[in-house]
């Protein structure tokens, strides 16, 4: 049996795997917060690597506040860089494979096609530079190692754009919503299910993997379609990203190829309708 140590349990993404454990009785799962076990603390970190025995750590905890990480840069840089690092330092020690959740935004999004892994990286924020920097020394320090790159994540669990715009359908008759910048909506839940799949595939391929759902679009079709699902009359405005100024800049091309991952593992994944569909039924 795998013992499996997940790290940022309260989240999103950790939220799904709490979700999904249920079913997989041939795991042991340790879930873990910040209040359980501080990433930033490389003692501490150590020490409950060296009582837990894990065969495999999931690394869901990260600084995620896009706008904010402007301006609160030593924080974000603590949990999206430091915090990998101390986790693959212990991984290393324990003979434990880390698998590491990354983003779209170490793109600069200028691309004219979808970005594989060996693309150039180029972040436009704080966000993106400290979630690149937290890839390279995971890859640095270690061998065994996943790093999936996400985008535009979602779930029934935790604050979220789909939420966002459920509370904003039923307070307004009219919403402002960007309509050019381009990339694919994720249910985390499939993310999970994959991160799974992955670990009990045992294949040891080891390296940098692309995963989002199937399918391309803006902001404005990912709001157009939450509306159209949960029958909410709104009226949608697309608008440009210079109409809605924010302290970090986003890329406006983000799409991720999936090529690698659905190749090494035959994974099928599913299209961002049908998963948005999915995600709904679970919210009120």
């Amino acid at each position: 049996m795998k013992h499996i140590l997940v790290t940022g349990a309260n989240g999103q993404l950790g939220s799904e795997l709490q979700f999904l454990s249920k079913n997989h009785n041939d795991f042991n799962f340790t879930f873990v917060d910040v209040d359980d076990l501080d990433i930033t603390d490389q003692n501490k970190v150590i020490q409950y690597f060296a009582q837990g025995k894990f065969d495999v750590c999931i690394n869901c905890a990260a600084y995620t506040a896009v706008d904010k990480a402007e301006s609160d840069q030593e924080l974000a840089f603590k949990v999206n860089v430091c915090g990998p690092e101390n986790l693959a330092i212990a991984c290393d020690k324990n003979n434990t494979t880390l698998f590491h959740v990354s983003t779209d935004f170490v793109f600069e999004g200028d691309s004219s096609t979808a970005y594989s892994e060996n693309m150039q990286t180029s972040p436009l924020g704080v966000y993106g530079h400290t979630k690149l920097k937290g890839e390279q020394v995971i890859q640095q320090v270690l061998k065994k190692y996943y790093i999936l790159r996400t985008a535009w994540l979602y779930s029934s669990y935790g604050n979220n754009f789909v939420k966002t715009m459920l509370r904003l359908g039923r307070e307004r008759g009219e919403l402002g919503v960007i309509v050019d910048q381009i990339g694919t909506p994720t249910y985390a839940r499939d993310l999970a299910k994959a991160i799974l799949l992955l670990i009990n595939d045992n294949q040891e391929c080891y390296g940098v993997y692309h995963f989002s759902n199937e399918g391309v679009a803006s902001w404005y079709d990912f709001a157009k379609t939450i509306f159209m699902m949960k029958n909410i009359e709104v009226n949608v405005n697309p608008i440009p990203t210079s109409a809605y100024p924010t302290p970090a800049k986003r890329p406006s091309f983000s799409l991720l190829d999936k090529s690698k991952i659905k190749t090494t593992f035959n994974i099928t994944i599913p299209y961002w309708q049908e998963s948005l569909l999915n995600c709904l039924k679970l919210i009120d």
